[in-house]
Parts: structure tokens; C-alpha cells; sequence
């Protein structure tokens, strides 16, 4: 089987904006979401609810998810559009959103349903969207 051509650089470029968008609001839904029940965690224990729930077990299980939707994101929806080799951009895509969102915890951990800075999470858009155009070589690869 004959290997197949790469993308042209602009559609490849086009889905990885795309992709990344969707994995950066997918990302920032489900840390928000895991920030508002770590919240309704306090809340309650402050009322005296029971043992058994614990705040520090949802506010670390936000923020372990929303580190791994990242990069399986990135990862699927590049490969959903047809494109190979993503390895780089999703490395790039999870640093980045990692870095945002330690850069930002304090602004969404005052309150509920804030969102990050807008102007950080354009930037992770965009820094992942322009690693897409990194293409790791194998070892097999012949240059064209």
C-alpha cells in the first residue's frame, strides 16, 4: 500500500483550529463543571452534611479531567478529519492548556461558571493549531 500524500498546509491548518477550539471548550466545561460540584461539596459540608463527600477529591478529579480530555480531543477529532501523524500538536495542545489553566485557577476558583481569561484561551487555540503543522518523521519515511 502506497503511502498517502500530506495535507496541504491550510486545511490541515483549518481542522487543527477547529479541533482545538472544540478541545479547549470541552477542556473548560469540564473543569468548570468538577470546580462548581467541588463548590456544592463546600457548600454542603459547610451546612453539616454527613461524611463521605469530599471537596479535595472533586476539585483534583476536575482538574485530572480536564487534563486528559485535552489531549484525547485533540487526538481523536485530527484523527476523525482524516489527519496522521498528531502526536506534536496534541503534546503542545495539553501543555499549553495545562499552563492556561494554572496561569487562571484563581479567577475560576472565586466563583462558579467564570470562565478563563478569554485572551489564554485563544492562545492555547492558536499555539496548538499552529504545532499542527509540526509532522513528526518515521523512520521509514522517505523524504519527498
Amino acid at each position: 500500500m502506497a503511502p498517502s500524500s500530506p495535507t496541504p498546509l491550510a486545511p490541515r491548518l483549518l481542522k487543527a483550529l477547529i479541533v482545538s477550539t472544540i478541545g479547549v471548550a470541552a477542556s473548560h466545561v469540564i473543569l468548570s463543571d468538577g470546580l462548581y460540584l467541588s463548590f456544592t461539596g463546600q457548600a454542603a459540608a459547610t451546612l453539616g452534611a454527613g461524611p463521605g463527600y469530599s471537596t479535595d477529591q472533586a476539585f483534583t478529579a476536575a482538574i485530572v479531567n480536564t487534563f486528559l480530555v485535552m489531549p484525547i480531543v485533540l487526538w481523536i477529532g485530527m484523527l476523525i478529519t482524516g489527519e496522521r501523524r498528531v502526536g506534536p500538536m496534541a503534546l503542545v495542545g495539553t501543555v499549553s492548556w495545562i499552563t492556561a489553566v494554572g496561569n487562571g485557577i484563581d479567577v475560576i476558583d472565586d466563583a462558579p461558571g467564570t470562565l478563563l481569561p478569554l485572551r489564554s484561551l485563544a492562545l492555547v487555540v492558536a499555539v496548538t493549531a499552529l504545532s499542527s503543522v509540526v509532522r513528526r518523521k518515521w523512520r521509514g519515511d522517505v523524504p519527498a
